[in-house]
């Protein structure tokens, strides 16, 4: 008898592979990170840093009562999220395709003394059942994945009503077609890469491509309107690092500011919405 994830396995794309490798790569340089203490400063006063989309993910999420109930953390990597969610008293459960950055995250979240489901599958196969989760988080997933078929899966294992949180990187068709032309692709963007990433090579695998207007719009057909919805990075990650605070706050002082065509502008975008079933 073949076991589940065997089978699993020889059922991979050669896009699921390709990730898979990467990752193995990935996790084999980040090992530090066991001997290293988690931090869990984003749970303290996440607002404060109201330029930051991370932190304000966390605002959101500490605006929901997560005590007790089940949530999904998709793609979850060395589990940061599924831990920070775990802490505040959430039932956490997470997947991701690589086996070896689960292993990092199981070995932390025994660390922190934290029960966490983790299972090994890709996003567009997920083996909860019907009906299982009050909120489900994507974070810097869903432009690694076939979204039609993934948000099939995440409609489905949602219960009515659930909370879907995204942040995820995004550029609009526009915007994109200027950064896939050839001087910027071949001059400003490897002299912007150096300058935002420094000597590391970017944590940026083959395969993905940021979010587009058309992607979201595959997204949010099973949802409801946004209870919220917030762009970010208009030129930081862009042409500045994002360790530039007053710039970091600039960008999003102007996003604010040009709301109505934040959407032309961003790299970057935050919202919730409740999943139609």
């Amino acid at each position: 008898m073949v076991c589940p994830e065997v089978a699993l396995k020889r059922q991979l794309t050669e896009r699921q592979q390709r990730e898979l490798d990467y990752h193995r790569e990935h996790a084999r340089q980040h090992q530090e990170i066991l001997s290293t203490a988690f931090s869990w400063d984003v749970l303290q006063n996440p607002g404060r840093r109201w330029w930051n989309q991370y932190w304000q993910m966390y605002a959101l999420l500490q605006a929901y009562d997560l005590n007790g109930k089940n949530v999904l953390v998709v793609g979850c990597g060395f589990g940061d999220d599924a831990l920070r969610l775990a802490k505040l008293g959430a039932k956490v459960s997470a997947f991701d395709l690589s086996p070896d950055s689960l292993a990092i995250a199981r070995a932390l979240a025994l660390r922190e003394g934290l029960q966490i489901d983790f299972r090994e599958m890709p996003a567009e196969q997920l083996t909860y059942a019907d009906s299982t989760f009050d909120y489900i988080v994507a974070r810097d997933i869903l432009h690694h994945v076939d979204i039609p078929v993934a948000m099939r899966e995440i409609v489905r294992v949602a219960r009515p009503d659930a909370l879907f949180i995204v942040n995820e990187i995004y550029t609009h068709s526009l915007t994109d077609r200027v950064r896939r032309s050839r001087f910027v692709e071949t001059v400003l963007y490897p002299a912007m890469q150096r300058f935002i990433y420094g000597p590391d090579k970017p944590y940026i695998t083959e395969d993905e491509r940021k979010l587009t207007e058309r992607d979201l719009k595959l997204i949010r057909e099973p949802l409801q309107a946004p209870s919220v919805l917030r762009h970010f990075n208009f030129f930081v990650t862009r042409l500045i690092p994002d360790r530039f605070v007053f710039f970091a706050k600039l960008d999003q002082i102007l996003l604010r500011v040009l709301r109505p065509i934040a959407h032309l502008l961003a790299g970057r975008i935050l919202f919730s919405a409740r999943i139609h079933k």
